[in-house]
């Protein structure tokens, strides 16, 4: 993670340069951007910096509905333990934790449980389970985008086990419920496409929703 000043001076320049690489918490606001969002800058005082989107969600900010933190590019580059990490999230892409535990995943990997746990704290900043959870609302956030399934189809396709806990998981990030958003799509756009393909299905190179690009610098 790069130090304060680098991240502000970055965020302030809007510089393109950075997108990717740490994402801009506002106190103020509770919303968390990509350095290159057009919004007003908020004051330096209120400001915070993270590593990944998982991680700012962790620390209770909502993601900004219009830089769209989900679709910062991604450019990974992996040494030594960032390798367990990478093939982790490559499982966690495709479901591993929406119909397993994380024991599951830790064994399929060949470490312990608590181990993979130290791994994703200390290069991502959250644990295996709020990496997925961040998956699958960015995944459903895309569909609701996208598409024009229902809400119980995306809940399912985004790899959630019930519609409760889609809504819930939901409100809980935006402070609305997915339905709003999809109106508020309708009321500017028509919807794209009812075609999921490349959604759901996507590879390690399209972990955009997560905002991993930093993991170069470490932390």
């Amino acid at each position: 993670m790069f130090d304060f000043e680098t991240c502000n001076e970055a965020r302030l320049r809007r510089d393109p340069a950075f997108d990717g690489l740490f994402f801009v918490a506002v106190r103020t606001t509770g919303i968390y951007c990509r350095p290159v969002c057009g919004v007003k800058q908020p004051l330096t005082k209120n400001v915070s910096f993270y590593a990944s989107a998982a991680a700012a969600e962790t620390a209770g900010y909502r993601p900004c509905l219009r830089c769209r933190p989900e679709t910062a590019p991604f450019c990974p580059a992996w040494k030594g333990t960032r390798t367990t990490v990478e093939r982790a999230l490559g499982l966690l892409e495709k479901g591993a934790l929406d119909h397993g535990s994380v024991e599951d995943l830790a064994e399929r990997l060949g470490v312990g449980s608590r181990h993979l746990s130290r791994l994703f704290r200390k290069h991502l900043g959250a644990s295996p389970a709020q990496i997925a959870k961040t998956l699958r609302i960015q995944r459903a956030k895309r569909l609701l985008d996208n598409s024009t399934l229902s809400i119980g189809d995306i809940a399912f396709q985004s790899g959630f086990r019930s519609v409760r806990r889609f809504n819930a998981a939901f409100g809980e990030l935006y402070g609305r419920p997915p339905s709003s958003l999809r109106k508020q799509r309708a009321a500017t756009r028509p919807p794209i496409s009812s075609d999921t393909s490349g959604i759901c299905g996507a590879t390690t190179d399209t972990l955009v929703a997560l905002g991993l690009q930093g993991l170069h610098a470490g932390r």
